[in-house]
């Protein structure tokens, strides 16, 4: 009898432990769009996708860039259209400026706009407040002085930050040295930056998650052709990725092909001498492309504290109706 006592305790005792291992266990979950809405059919199917990702209860929506085709007018009324789609959304959405929506408005297809006069609108519509869009506000930090579009905020163990790295060379110029526009702008994405990676390690963060619309062009990097664009941002990503006991998660949209990969190497692959053990993807890095047109979807991301590698996915192809 005292054998099959002890017994009972050690079982419950086992039970009692797993539950408890079990209480610890959190997760968190948000969801990422990007270059969508493109086109008449996208923008009456965007609600319903909108619709099936506040379903899944996530705490946030993040929208990577470029809410219109390049080829569509940069209006007023466009821009308050999207305002007001994205604040139909049920949960809290976060939108990073592409580059279809500022720097490509000077295209005569898209209006022949002034992009640093689009970019001033979106900040109006988009960033007036530091807040989200979306039925429900949430709160976030906005980067003081000229570009209040770069956000900061926090979910569980991971903190965020937004970054206007748009597509096509991020707005460098046609020419070997950049044009003013990229001057002004590019030392407060890499201070933003910096200062994402100081706050994280300050706070013991789990993770990072970097969001932008512009691929920055892992794989020319990796072959020793970085873009004249991307070259500083990717120093300063691969630098402080390495020095970061975290996971670093970046989101990006732009070339219209989602994927979930780990393109970020040791080296650059810019010196001849480097060897290829050198160029060994960063394993705490991971790259998210979102979805984009003519493929409508979006993808899931699950912060799992039990997790070693915090972030799970799953994507999910919009189904029209």
């Amino acid at each position: 009898m005292k054998t099959l006592t002890a017994t009972i305790g050690t079982l419950l005792g086992t039970l009692g432990l797993l539950l408890a291992s079990g209480l610890h266990a959190e997760t968190w979950r948000f969801a990422v769009i990007g270059d969508v809405p493109y086109n008449s059919y996208e923008e009456n199917q965007l609600p319903l996708m909108l619709d099936d990702i506040a379903a899944e209860h996530p705490q946030f929506i993040v929208h990577a860039g470029d809410f219109k085709s390049s080829s569509k007018p940069c209006s007023d009324a466009l821009f308050r259209d999207r305002r007001t789609l994205f604040d139909a959304s049920q949960v809290p959405l976060i939108y990073v400026p592409g580059d279809n929506e500022w720097t490509d408005c000077r295209r005569l297809t898209a209006g022949g706009f002034d992009p640093l006069e689009r970019l001033q609108k979106l900040r109006e519509l988009f960033f007036a407040t530091p807040r989200s869009l979306g039925r429900q506000a949430l709160a976030v930090e906005q980067q003081p002085g000229a570009y209040p579009e770069q956000l900061r905020w926090r979910l569980g163990p991971v903190l965020f930050v937004s970054l206007n790295v748009p597509g096509s060379n991020n707005n460098f110029g046609h020419r070997k040295t950049p044009g003013p526009e990229y001057r002004a702008r590019n030392p407060a994405v890499i201070e933003w930056l910096e200062q994402g990676f100081a706050t994280a390690r300050r706070e013991k963060a789990a993770g990072l998650v970097i969001v932008m619309q512009a691929n920055p062009g892992f794989k020319h990097a990796v072959a020793g052709l970085p873009h004249s664009g991307y070259r500083q941002l990717l120093e300063t990503l691969r630098r402080e990725t390495l020095a970061f006991p975290g996971q670093v998660l970046l989101i990006h949209g732009d070339t219209h092909w989602q994927r979930i990969d780990k393109p970020l190497r040791e080296t650059s692959g810019a010196s001849e001498h480097s060897k290829d053990a050198d160029k060994q993807p960063i394993a705490n890095f991971t790259r998210l492309e979102t979805f984009g047109y003519p493929l409508l979807g979006w993808v899931k991301v699950i912060v799992d504290s039990e997790n070693p590698q915090l972030f799970r996915f799953e994507v999910h192809a919009h189904r029209a109706r």
